[in-house]
C-alpha cells in the first residue's frame, strides 16, 4: 500500500485557461502543481509497470464536497510522471473509495499489473 499525503486536486479545478501572446492557452493552478511536485517527493519508487495495470485507491478527502470521479485524472497523470506506470491509457480497472478525513486528506493506493495481451 502506498500513501500520498495531501487533498488530490479535481482535474477540472487544477486547469485555467488564460491567454499567451493573443492565443488562448491551457495552464495547471499553483495547486496542482503544488500536488504533483508533493505527489513525486513522496512516492517511493517501485518497479515500473509496463502495460496493462489495474489500481485500487481509498480516497480521503478534507470534506464530503470534493467528487470522487474527478481526482482520477490527476491520480493517473502523477503516477505517469512518476514512472510508477508506462502510461495512463493502460489503465484497465479502477476500484475507488471515498472517505472524509478534515485533518488528514490523502490517497491511498496499490498498482497491480495486468496480464492480457489482447488489449495492449
Amino acid at each position: 500500500m502506498t500513501i500520498i499525503y495531501g487533498q488530490v486536486p479535481s482535474k477540472s479545478n487544477g486547469y485555467r485557461v488564460g491567454t499567451i501572446a493573443g492565443r488562448a492557452q491551457l495552464y495547471k493552478t499553483k495547486e496542482l502543481r503544488l500536488y504533483e511536485k508533493n505527489f513525486g517527493l513522496q512516492y517511493k519508487r517501485h518497479k515500473k509497470i509496463l502495460g496493462n495495470f489495474e489500481v485500487e485507491v481509498d480516497v480521503y478527502f478534507r470534506s464530503n464536497k470534493s467528487d470522487l470521479d474527478g481526482m482520477f485524472k490527476v491520480f493517473l497523470d502523477c503516477l505517469q510522471a512518476v514512472d510508477a506506470i508506462e502510461n495512463d491509457r493502460y489503465c484497465m480497472k479502477i476500484v475507488a473509495r471515498k472517505f472524509v478525513d478534515k485533518e488528514n486528506p490523502r490517497i491511498e493506493f496499490e498498482l497491480k499489473q495486468i496480464q492480457d495481451a489482447t488489449t495492449n
